[in-house]
């Protein structure tokens, strides 16, 4: 690690002071993240990226890929290893680190984001741009920020219809907001990374989960469980928020047009495009399941009111936790919704 940063501060320090560096020389930088390569995640949204950056910088920098924690750690440790210095960027689930990014929650929240990770996405961006949300990410240099399709309902055994069908059951959630969910849906919450999963669906550690489709290929979670459920039109029960952040010293040392070619690739085009991945993820995972002979379940409208009825007290349980932070919740739930509308239509 410390020969990489060297050779870095080097190559640009050439740069910054007009000397020519060898044509060799390579700006290498390491993400770092959980997920294993078959992942969507990697193979359709940070490999692309990161080679569009790489393509954009005419070479100067290069960035290696590591999946699946590969570089040591556990997947809450993802955030302090890049604003430590540990790696350059890192994807990460911000859930994974409850109360560390307290204004991004609003987009978790039930009935917020629905089905729309595009219109999720464009919000986000415009709430990071507008200063709303940005406060929790001053300690990172982001890249762009997003959800996934949303939580649709994972069981191993029982069907769900409706709110009661979960009570006194075991389920598993990435983020304290979801924890509320579950609470309120009369279920324990069991947190856990997700790829832990598995084996938790296997032994019977949790009766279920809340996560999108798009995971079931990369976790082979269609020979762990039988039932898959969401609502009419794909709406789901609340999402989670992610980032894919560079460290700050990191991004201050890189030359003036490699920092360009990563704000060319970082903006709203790129977090449509990531919003698409996630949305189009869906089909592949919700048809493996299918295919393992599992059941797909999608809640009439009326079905999913009795879901709402109960969940949307999760709503102001936020807004009033945060409101002793100095925070308006109620302000960003507004806000979130209503951008959300606009980029829907």
């Amino acid at each position: 690690m410390i020969s990489r940063r060297r050779t870095m501060t080097l190559v640009v320090a050439a740069a910054c002071a007009g000397i020519a560096a060898p044509a060799s020389a390579q700006i290498t930088l390491k993400l770092h993240h959980l997920l294993p390569p078959k992942a969507p995640a990697h193979s359709k949204m940070l490999a692309p990226w990161a080679a569009d950056v790489e393509k954009a910088s005419g070479g100067k920098v290069k960035i290696e890929l590591y999946p699946a924690m590969s570089l040591g750690g556990k997947p809450p440790e993802l955030i302090n290893q890049v604003r430590d210095g540990v790696v350059d960027i890192v994807w990460t689930v911000n859930g994974y680190t409850p109360g560390l990014f307290p204004r991004s929650e609003a987009f978790e929240l039930p009935f917020v984001h629905t089905n729309n990770a595009t219109a999720t996405n464009l919000a986000m961006r415009d709430m990071y741009l507008n200063g709303a949300i940005t406060e929790d990410y001053n300690s990172v240099k982001v890249m762009f920020l997003h959800v996934h399709a949303g939580q649709g309902i994972q069981m191993a055994e029982k069907e769900v219809r409706k709110p009661d069908d979960l009570k006194g059951l075991k389920m598993r959630i990435p983020t304290r907001t979801g924890a509320w969910i579950i609470e309120a849906l009369g279920a324990a919450p069991a947190a856990m990374p997700v790829p832990a999963l598995p084996q938790a669906l296997s032994k019977k550690v949790v009766d279920g989960a809340f996560i999108p489709w798009e995971i079931i290929p990369p976790l082979k979670l269609q020979d762990v469980t039988k039932v898959q459920v969401e609502g009419p039109n794909r709406i789901r029960f609340g999402t989670t928020t992610f980032q894919v952040s560079m460290n700050k010293d990191t991004w201050a040392k890189l030359p003036p047009d490699v920092q360009k070619a990563f704000e060319r690739n970082n903006g709203e085009d790129r977090w449509r495009a990531v919003g698409k991945i996630w949305t189009d993820s869906e089909d592949g995972g919700i048809a493996l399941a299918k295919k393992a002979g599992n059941k797909h379940i999608q809640l009439t409208e009326a079905e999913l009111a009795l879901f709402k009825e109960k969940l949307e007290p999760v709503v102001q349980r936020w807004i009033d936790e945060v409101k002793s932070k100095g925070i308006d919740g109620k302000a960003l739930v507004d806000q979130a919704r209503a951008l959300i509308a606009k980029y829907s239509k």
